[in-house]
């Protein structure tokens, strides 16, 4: 078997706690419930399109659910997940090691807005799932992403959406159960989003799905669509 995934531990903040206090219990089942509500992550990685021997690199990784999945699917590439999460931190490496993948996958604690703490290099892909909702500062997070982009690389992007086309009483009901766990969809990410890929010379494509529910988002070269 591989060894343990590499866990470097950066600088702790408040926000580091509070992550911690969340996800102390609920990182043992988070999986199992998550996947009926965190929907278009699959999509999203599917819509990869990771080169041979390209490395992608995810902004708040959580258990390290969508780090294996990629790496089924990507088989010759190599992966790095940065949390600010100890806790979750440490289920992802068992998740990585439990399924022999340390070789190709390492985790790394620290805060998003500040990965030139880390120096990770560059990435071919940088992926946010569901994350920038809970990030107090996202929108730096959200940049950090795309100055870790390598020439011809990508960000993407799953995430909440408007939630305008739901029904008015479920949308507010939605909102305030997500606040229960210090999530907050964010306005303007798709203008942000949009922002960014043009300061960086991208093409961008966005849009919504299951009645705004899940906004994707993908930056790259090329035309835009």
């Amino acid at each position: 078997m591989s060894p343990a995934p590499e866990v470097v531990i950066a600088p702790a903040a408040g926000h580091a706690a509070l992550m911690d206090g969340v996800y102390r219990y609920q990182r043992h089942f988070y999986d199992l419930t998550r996947k009926y509500y965190l929907l278009g992550r699959d999509r999203m990685i599917a819509d990869l399109e990771v080169p041979a021997g390209g490395r992608v690199l995810e902004i708040g990784c959580g258990t390290g659910r969508n780090l294996v999945t990629l790496a089924r699917r990507y088989p010759q590439a190599t992966a790095v997940g940065v949390d600010i999460s100890e806790a979750m931190l440490e289920t992802a490496t068992r998740q990585i090691t439990r399924r022999d993948l340390a070789g190709r996958i390492s985790v790394r604690a620290g805060d998003a807005s500040a990965l030139e703490q880390l120096e990770l290099g560059q990435f071919d892909r940088v992926v946010f799932s569901y994350t920038l909702s809970m990030m107090p500062v996202w929108q730096q997070a959200l940049e950090q992403g795309f100055a870790r982009l390598a020439p011809g690389g990508s960000v993407h992007v799953v995430d909440f959406g408007s939630l305008a086309g739901l029904p008015g009483l479920l949308a507010r009901v939605l909102h305030a159960w997500l606040r229960r766990f210090h999530v907050t969809p964010r306005a303007n990410l798709d203008e942000t989003f949009r922002a960014l890929a043009r300061r960086h010379g991208l093409a961008v494509q966005t849009g919504e799905t299951h009645r705004g529910y899940v906004w994707l988002g993908r930056a790259s070269g090329g035309q835009p669509a």
